[in-house]
């Protein structure tokens, strides 16, 4: 394993110790890769995922820059959660820093509707 993804699990395991998604308030877990950018609304208590989209999904429709596609998916994640009956939700980043594609997932999620 690199010394990158190393890191990212360290800082990852840290942030999970802390928060925790419960069926009142689900995690809203965000995963970056170098082609896309994949959310999901996940209940921890049952371990289940009620809600995710991708900028790879096949109802995701928009172009432009990386970060263009991100805010994109956080309003069509925060647009299914709403129609599931969630609105509170825990940001979990999953080890990235909060810049660039994950911030504006977040803000595009908070457009959408979600609170966190």
């Amino acid at each position: 394993m690199g010394a990158k993804l190393s890191r990212r699990d360290r800082i990852k395991k840290g942030i999970r110790k802390r928060l925790s998604g419960s069926t009142e308030r689900p995690r809203l877990s965000v995963y970056r890769s170098n082609k896309g950018i994949y959310a999901q609304i996940i209940d921890d208590l049952t371990g289940k995922t009620i809600v995710s989209a991708s900028s790879l999904s096949k109802d995701f429709a928009a172009d432009g820059t990386k970060s263009d596609q991100s805010v994109a998916v956080g309003k069509l994640v925060a647009q299914k959660a709403l129609a599931a009956g969630i609105k509170d939700v825990v940001f979990d980043r999953n080890g990235y820093l909060y810049h660039g594609r994950v911030k504006s997932l977040a803000e595009g999620a908070r457009e959408g509707g979600l609170n966190f």
